[in-house]
């Protein structure tokens, strides 16, 4: 007897982080710092801040005292944007995205200004559906507020989206909010203390498609 087919059970939604999940963001950090330890340094320090502060602060002038803090040159931040556009995409992202697109509703929530966000997700070549930023939402992540906003405008619950996760901080939004998580952890980050676990953990995004794809499955 044939095998019996195999259905596809895609979530309503996927919302991915944008600057660490989708894009190389390290690698431009690291130029504008002058070495990789210098860029490490203040990628840290900055997220640091980010996660942190809950309530917005303008995204550019966190970057600005983050560099300072770890001893850069008041020239960094500048570099670092006028190299903005140029924001590698990591490998089997375009594809990881494009397989979606007949599936399931898009969406980027990302740590970061709207003027930068907007940029920065145009990078992908895709039509998203939402774009939310934490300048519009008025908080930073893991404040659940950027999450919950982004599944209001794709008229998703929690239970029907998933989430595509570049930093462990993410799980402590994700977890509060109920988005079930897929963490691609390509630099090999350490999970911060206190954290949840995501469903998922990979350096690769091309295993996220299968998951994604038995998502509701059973």
């Amino acid at each position: 007897m044939p095998s019996p087919a195999v259905t596809s059970v895609y979530p309503r939604a996927v919302l991915f982080d944008l600057l660490t999940a989708l894009l190389d963001s390290w690698t431009v950090w690291n130029r504008a710092a002058g070495s990789e330890p210098a860029g490490r340094a203040w990628r840290a320090e900055y997220l640091r801040r980010t996660y942190g502060c809950g309530a917005y602060q303008p995204y550019e002038q966190l970057v600005e005292a983050a560099a300072a803090a770890v001893g850069l040159p008041a020239t960094a931040p500048a570099a670092l944007e006028a190299h903005w556009d140029e924001l590698p995409v990591w490998d089997g992202a375009r594809e990881l995205v494009q397989a979606l697109r007949p599936h399931c509703r898009l969406a980027v929530v990302t740590n970061c200004s709207d003027r930068l966000g907007r940029r920065a997700a145009r990078l992908l070549g895709v039509d998203w559906d939402v774009v939310v930023t934490s300048e519009e939402a008025g908080y930073y992540k893991p404040d659940p507020r950027p999450y919950e906003l982004a599944l209001a405008r794709l008229g998703a619950k929690p239970s029907q989206a998933a989430f595509i996760a570049g930093s462990g901080y993410d799980m402590f939004g994700t977890s509060k909010v109920g988005l079930r998580t897929y963490w691609h952890n390509r630099v090999a980050l350490s999970l911060p203390d206190g954290a949840a676990r995501p469903e998922r953990e990979s350096s690769r995004l091309e295993e996220a498609l299968p998951w994604l794809a038995g998502f509701h499955a059973g």
